[in-house]
This record gives structure tokens, C-alpha cells and sequence, in this order.
């Protein structure tokens, strides 16, 4: 079967050795699941979900009850004070977006202590000039870079004596950046370093990529709001778009005035149908993340094999979903991401280009046939073309179709 599929035996005896080889690896992934499905189960039990909850409104979306009980649920898993979760939000930039500014005012400063975020908030917070930005709206913003991949402790508290931060923004995946992604238990200490100097500046975790990779998430180990994606991994491949903001109580209210109205803020917004997808995506969520991370595993173990560079290593600690890919050469690179498309469900057929993508400095090359538009849990491989020509690979719904996506585009960039 694997030949009829293009896969031809010398590859596939490559996979099997592969798999022998992580086997224990993938083992603790499935220890990581189960512990995060009872998380989820136990939410939806003692928030009493029910077949009601799954009904739509439209308008302005008074007295939504599956809403309420949405935020409820993630409010739980979370171990949050509340939580807005809401398909008003595009994408996790847009929520980052809203968070930001529902929080920073005129001549407050925003501190960034794990270097540059990502690309597409760099015209959000003003990096690259646009009228629309923070720093158009006089916000400061101040960076720390990491040291050998954690943060420059020292600098930081300097930094918060010094100078009055208003929010400090810890980004844990690594984004297009040539670093590691950042653990939980990096995160909780630097927290406990910041508190040693400031107790009220607020906390921000950008936690795409992250949910229900590890047993904890960041509120619990000190942060204020943490933000992300649905259609990353909590929305399991099955939330059609959608974003979260997850934190104390005063401040999701903030986020929910910025995202609509103030003196409307959570009570409007209408679900339009959307109630059962996200929360059947939250259920599969832990199982989808799991798939993820068995196929960077594998992903990992086979490409050092050929003599690729990879971060993490298979048998490393993961913070996140996304597997680097050194190729060290365009060719590569752009091969291997074309071959992740031939993997792909949808859209198999197309030959993916690097092109001038919105919010990004450098042109693109991205494939992900995908059910849903832009879905990074679903199997997608993205890369800048610059040096060292990384790919950033994340997703897999199920661990044998992003095996079988691994090893087509293995078998391309290799013809």
C-alpha cells in the first residue's frame, strides 16, 4: 500500500525503524492525553452540558446559554476566573490584537522579555510603521532578548525597577524565530522573578501552539490572561475559526469591551450555529494534540536520520506543536513544504510558492491543505526564505495521515 501511494520500500522501511525507535517516546504522549481528556470530560460534566447548548443565536446574540457555558468550560480547564471564547475573533493575532489594547493606554509601556514576537504583530504593535498601531496610539514598547534559549533574569527585574511596565508579554512557541519554545516551567520561574519586583503588572501568555501539550497551562503557574487560537489546538480540527482569552476576571472583561462594545462587552455576540464545532472541538482537542506531537516526534526521529538538523530532538521536553526543519538551502525547504501539500487531504494538487504574505517581512512558502483555512493543527508546513532555511512544521488530525504527509514530503524533496 505504501508503494501504491509513492512511498517506495526504502523509505518505508526507514519509517518502521523510526518507529521502533520513539516508541516509548510516543508512549508519554499518550499519558500527556488521557491526563488533559479527563481535564476536559470532568469541565463538561460539572458544567452540565447539554443538547440545549448547542443552539444558535443571531442578531446581537442575547442570552446565549451554550456561549455562557462555553466560557464556563474554558474558565475550568483553564483554572481562570473567566474567559471569553468567541468566533468574533479571526485569529489568535486578533485576539492578541484585542487583548493589547483593551489593557495598554496612551503612555503605558508593553515589555516583550522573550525577544521579537511574531511576525504579525509587528504592525500590531508599531515595529513596522501603521497609523493603526500601538505605538500610533502612544504605547511604548520595550524587548528582552533571550540568553541561550531562557530569560535574562537579571535584565528583567532591572528593567521593571527602572522603568513602570504596564504589561509584560511572554510568547512560549517559538514563532519564525531560531529558538526553543518556552516551558511552562520556564514561564513560572521567570513569573516568580517578576513578582519578586512588581505584583501588578499584568502578565500576558501568547499560548498558541501550546494547549494540552503538557498537564498545566499558564494561568496556573502565575500569569494574569493567556491567548490563543481555535483554529490551532484547542479547536481539535473542528472549530471553523474562533480564539479564547482566558484570565482574572476584570481583565477578560476589558478584552470582551474591546472586542465589542464598552457597556455590551461579553453579553452580545451571537454564535450563528458555531456552539457544537467548538465545543466537539475542545473534546477531540487533547487526542488531535496528541497526534500532533507523535508526528513531530516521528517527523524529528526520520529527518535526523538523513542528516537534517531538527528542534526539538524527538526524545526532547516540547512546549508546543511546531517541529523546525534546518534545511539549509531553498531547495529543500521548498520541496519538502510542496510535499506536505501532495500529503494533504485538500488541495493536493496545488504547488505551493513563496509569495509577499500579508503581516510577514520576508516572503512565505506555506502548505497546509487543510479543512479549514489557515487550521496549524491540521498537518502544515511554513517557512521564511531566509537563512538557515528553517521549516516549521505543526499538525497532524490523526498520527497516520501526518506520517503518511511526513513521508510524502520526504520522498519529494528526495526524487
Amino acid at each position: 500500500m505504501y508503494e501504491e501511494y509513492g512511498i517506495n520500500q526504502n523509505l518505508e522501511k526507514l519509517a518502521l525503524e523510526v518507529e521502533e525507535e520513539v516508541k516509548e517516546e510516543l508512549k508519554k504522549v499518550d499519558i500527556i492525553c488521557e491526563k488533559n481528556s479527563i481535564k476536559v470530560l470532568k469541565a463538561f460534566q460539572e458544567n452540565a452540558l447539554s443538547d440545549i447548548h448547542f443552539g444558535m443565536t443571531t442578531g446581537y446574540g442575547y442570552g446565549d446559554i451554550g456561549r455562557d457555558v462555553i466560557e464556563k468550560i474554558y474558565a475550568q480547564i483553564f483554572k481562570a476566573e473567566d474567559a471569553l471564547v468567541r468566533s468574533q475573533f479571526i485569529s489568535g493575532t486578533h485576539a492578541l490584537t484585542v487583548a493589547l489594547f483593551s489593557l495598554l493606554r496612551p503612555g503605558d509601556t508593553m515589555l516583550s522579555i522573550n525577544g521579537k514576537p511574531y511576525d504579525t504583530l509587528d504592525e500590531v504593535i508599531g515595529i513596522v510603521e501603521n497609523q493603526s498601531s500601538l505605538k500610533a496610539y502612544g504605547i511604548n514598547y520595550r524587548q528582552i532578548d533571550l540568553v541561550n534559549n531562557d530569560f535574562n533574569d537579571e535584565e528583567i527585574q532591572e528593567t521593571l525597577k527602572r522603568e513602570k511596565i504596564k504589561l509584560i508579554e511572554i510568547q512560549r512557541s517559538r514563532g519564525y524565530a531560531n529558538r526553543k519554545s518556552l516551558t511552562l516551567d520556564k514561564v513560572e520561574r521567570v513569573i516568580k522573578k517578576i513578582r519578586e519586583v512588581d505584583q501588578d503588572v499584568i502578565i500576558m501568555i501568547d499560548n498558541c501552539y501550546c494547549e494540552f501539550v503538557g498537564e498545566k497551562e499558564p494561568i496556573e503557574v502565575g500569569a494574569d490572561i493567556a491567548v490563543g487560537s481555535l483554529i490551532k489546538n484547542l479547536g481539535g480540527g473542528i472549530a471553523p475559526n474562533g480564539a479564547y482569552i482566558v484570565g482574572k476576571k476584570e481583565l477578560v472583561e476589558l478584552a470582551g469591551e474591546r472586542l465589542t462594545a464598552p457597556g455590551e462587552g461579553k453579553e452580545v455576540g451571537p454564535t450563528l450555529g458555531m456552539n457544537k464545532s467548538i465545543l466537539q472541538g475542545l473534546f477531540f482537542a487533547p487526542s488531535v494534540v496528541a497526534s500532533s506531537l507523535k508526528t513531530a516526534i516521528f517527523t524529528s526521529k526520520i529527518l535526523e536520520k538523513m542528516g537534517y538538523q531538527l528542534d526539538p530532538k524527538y526524545n526532547e521536553e516540547r512546549a508546543d506543536i511546531v517541529q523546525t526543519i534546518a534545511f539549509g538551502n531553498e531547495k529543500d525547504l521548498v520541496k519538502y513544504c510542496q510535499g506536505i501539500q501532495m500529503g494533504s487531504p485538500v488541495d493536493s494538487n496545488s504547488i505551493p510558492e513563496a509569495w509577499d504574505m500579508p503581516g510577514y517581512t520576508d516572503k512565505v512558502i506555506m502548505a497546509a491543505g487543510s479543512f479549514t483555512q489557515g487550521s496549524s493543527i491540521e498537518l502544515s508546513c511554513d517557512g521564511p526564505i531566509r537563512p538557515p532555511y528553517i521549516a516549521f512544521q505543526q499538525g497532524g488530525l490523526t498520527y497516520p495521515y501526518g506520517k503518511l504527509g511526513v513521508l510524502k514530503a520526504i520522498q519529494n524533496m528526495t526524487n
